[in-house]
């Protein structure tokens, strides 16, 4: 056994060097303005973006096998940190380059610097932003967001969107992820196809959320005069809301079930169907839900 396993010694260390090799260690730095715009893209692995007190930005991590040389090119005001395989034309062409392993990015920028990133299967977490915008692209990966920004914009195919903080202004889209954004502001647009949505804050200036088969359940105010938009195919929806609320409310269902802690559901004369008009407090605001066959409840928080 000793003599076997004595064989295949040199083998097995080849292949731990290969290994050891396949990944190259970054670090690299570069000075930063207090407010700098940072854009940031990867094919494969992880990105992870820490806000800290220093007007520089720092990389570190691994480069996946089969990747370009890693730098930080532009000004100090404007930087780009970009991950792209070995003989590619653009970043897209990382389909046809199967070697290219996956690249672990940990960043560090500004604390108020605003930032783009895309990733196509990478996981991304965003910590520590205090004051800068942000917009993410992301095919499969997940997004988590702990940040306080006046702009939130979120691009996601397939991975789910997570935030934390505060966005004053959130724009969050999925095809099939799921939305968990208990914090969102005055202005927000939530969109989705099959994912699941879960949402808190306000009071909303302007609210609109948009889902075809997912659910949504929702909770938060409505500033005076402000709108609340919900659009759903098949998916259920749950409102909650402050009994203090100033609206004029609106809901309706073709076949799904309508109730509400907020007036009596009336059912069409002819046909399914049923719907909602109602007078919330002096009517300052707008409420509008309808939905196509999924049930609908408006609850008034307690």
């Amino acid at each position: 056994m000793i003599m076997q396993t004595s064989r295949y010694l040199p083998l097995l260390l080849c292949f731990c060097v290969g290994r050891a090799l396949a990944v190259t260690p970054i670090q690299l730095h570069h000075d930063a303005s207090p407010t700098a715009h940072v854009s940031i893209s990867n094919i494969a692995g992880t990105v992870t973006v820490q806000g800290w007190d220093r007007n520089e930005v720092q990389v570190s991590g691994e480069l996946g096998d089969g990747a370009k040389p890693l730098s930080i090119s532009g000004s100090h005001g404007n930087l780009s940190i970009k991950v792209e395989p070995q003989g590619g034309s653009g970043w897209f062409h990382w389909a046809s380059d199967s070697r290219m392993g996956p690249t672990a990015l940990e960043v560090h920028v500004p604390r108020a610097a605003s930032l783009a990133i895309s990733v196509i299967s990478a996981t991304l977490v965003i910590d520590g932003i205090d004051g800068g915008s942000i917009a993410l692209d992301t095919v499969s990966g997940k997004a988590r967001i702990q940040a306080r920004t006046p702009s939130l914009k979120v691009d996601s195919v397939s991975g789910s969107i997570e935030l934390g903080g505060h966005a004053e202004q959130a724009d969050l889209q999925t095809v099939s992820g799921d939305i968990l954004a208990p914090t969102l502001g005055s202005v927000a647009k939530l969109q989705t196809i099959s994912g699941h949505i879960q949402a808190n804050g306000g009071p909303w200036r302007k609210f609109s959320l948009s889902t075809v088969s997912g659910d949504a359940q929702l909770a938060g105010a409505l500033a005076p005069g402000g709108t609340f938009d919900i659009d759903s195919m098949s998916g259920d929806v749950q409102l909650q809301l402050p009994a203090a609320t100033s609206a004029a409310l609106h809901a309706s269902s073709f076949s799904g079930d309508l109730r509400s802690d907020f007036g009596t559901p009336r059912q069409a004369a002819h046909g399914p169907g049923s719907s909602l008009d109602a007078r919330l407090g002096d009517g300052l605001g707008r409420i509008t839900i309808e939905t196509f066959s999924g049930d609908l409840r408006i609850r008034r928080q307690r």
